[in-house]
């Protein structure tokens, strides 16, 4: 049987055919298109990134446009067709973008001195949702299908408690992590999978009352979402672009993240990811 990132990868092979096309190498452009994370409000998070934005303009010396895409799908089609320059994956979209494009990544952010992150699962105060366990027979809502941490890895939560998608739960794909949590304090669905950084961000927001949501468990630990970039871009800006993340010190800039800073990742440091079929008990080949 195929793995959950085979079955992934077979999905978009629709959208974005079997192989990357060739780009011009030594790049060099005057704007650099970035795309954020579709996990939340595209305007919010491009108001948001506002100085995100400055900050790499005066050390890139460059125009910086900022996009969010509508979904992790169109994300990596636009990675594969160079049509943007730098993108911030998670780690699930990152391996299938990595699989049909010629990028690297070269930072995470840092949380508690670490550049690893947690997904949680939560639960509709008044569902009677105590414990996993519990979850079978109600509505389970992730994110995008693409997404590790509101879809990957709380869907492997939920196998090692023993339930299976379709089996003893229904799931449904809302397509970002604040929409997940505003599902399931409104009752849309009882339980839902997100990051555990983008849930302590939507309380904070007052998007969701956290009276009405309760957590109901915490994942292990797995590696940050990675800053990735083209691989053709001239070896001068990728260094200039490397050293504007792992020098990042505006205390501004990393509110926007809920970061402490950025660490250097590399490709292996995501084999975990692609493990991540066995513990769903597929085979990762």
């Amino acid at each position: 049987m195929k793995s959950i990132i085979a079955l992934a990868l077979s999905a978009l092979s629709a959208l974005v055919g079997l192989s990357a096309p060739a780009l011009s190498q030594d790049v060099n452009p005057d704007t650099l298109t970035i795309a954020l994370l579709p996990d939340e409000n595209a305007s919010e998070l491009i108001k948001r990134n506002e100085p995100f934005k400055a900050y790499l303009e005066e050390k890139l010396g460059k125009e910086v446009e900022l996009v969010v895409t509508t979904d992790y799908s169109s994300m990596i089609e636009a990675m594969r067709f160079g049509r943007i320059h730098l993108g911030y994956f998670g780690p699930l979209s990152y391996v299938l973008a990595k699989s049909k494009s010629d990028i690297e990544p070269f930072a995470a952010m840092v949380t508690d001195g670490e550049a690893t992150y947690r997904s949680i699962l939560i639960a509709n105060a008044e569902a009677g949702v105590e414990t996993l366990a519990d979850a079978a027979g109600k509505t389970v809502a992730f994110g995008d299908r693409a997404s590790t941490s509101s879809h990957l890895i709380p869907k492997t939560m939920l196998k090692e408690a023993g339930l299976t998608a379709d089996t003893d739960y229904e799931e449904q794909f809302v397509g970002s992590h604040d929409a997940v949590a505003v599902a399931v304090q409104n009752g849309n669905a009882q339980v839902g999978g997100l990051s555990e950084v983008i849930w302590n961000a939507v309380i904070a927001r007052g998007l969701v009352d956290p009276s009405k949501v309760t957590v109901l468990d915490h994942s292990k630990l797995y590696p940050q979402y990675p800053w990735t970039m083209q691989s053709n871009l001239s070896p001068e800006l990728k260094e200039k672009i490397r050293a504007a993340f792992l020098e990042m010190k505006d205390e501004e800039v990393l509110e926007a993240f809920n970061a402490e800073g950025f660490a250097p990742v590399t490709d292996a440091d995501y084999d975990v990811i692609r493990e991540l079929g066995t513990i769903l008990g597929l085979d990762p080949s």
